[in-house]
């Protein structure tokens, strides 16, 4: 199978929110989802992720997908912090794809590149306006 192929057969992010919602509803525990308590275990997740290279030097934590337990280990926290990110999402009506495209471009503007022309410098402008 070419990569184009499993591509196409990861399932879409919304997908993914929707199994999310699903799973939660057949449980009964919408009532726990709360912004709060999701950003909380949202915390909790990523502090898990962070425990697995914690005290690692950098050349350690470089290392760390080649050995098949700790990657293993490294995926299911990635998994965790996504599905709790994708459920606080949902509870506070946020679309993450274009909150995170409308973030870059801020930064892009926040942090231009080193020795790039500067807005007003003679530098091209996106609407032609320099």
């Amino acid at each position: 199978m070419n990569e184009r192929e499993t591509e196409d057969l990861a399932p879409t992010l919304e997908e993914l929110r929707q199994r999310l919602v699903d799973f939660a509803a057949a449980r009964r525990w919408e009532p726990f989802h709360t912004p709060k308590n999701l950003a909380a275990a949202l915390t909790v997740e990523a502090g898990e992720l962070l425990e697995i290279f914690q005290w690692l030097t950098p050349e350690q934590a470089s290392a760390v997908m080649a050995d098949p337990d700790r990657a293993h280990r490294v995926r299911d926290e990635v998994a965790d912090v996504l599905a709790y990110l994708l459920q606080f999402c949902t509870a506070v009506g946020v679309d993450p794809l274009p909150a995170l495209a409308a973030k870059i471009e801020r930064n892009e503007l926040r942090f231009p590149v080193p020795g790039a022309p500067a807005a007003g410098d003679g530098g091209v402008n996106p609407e032609g306006v320099s």
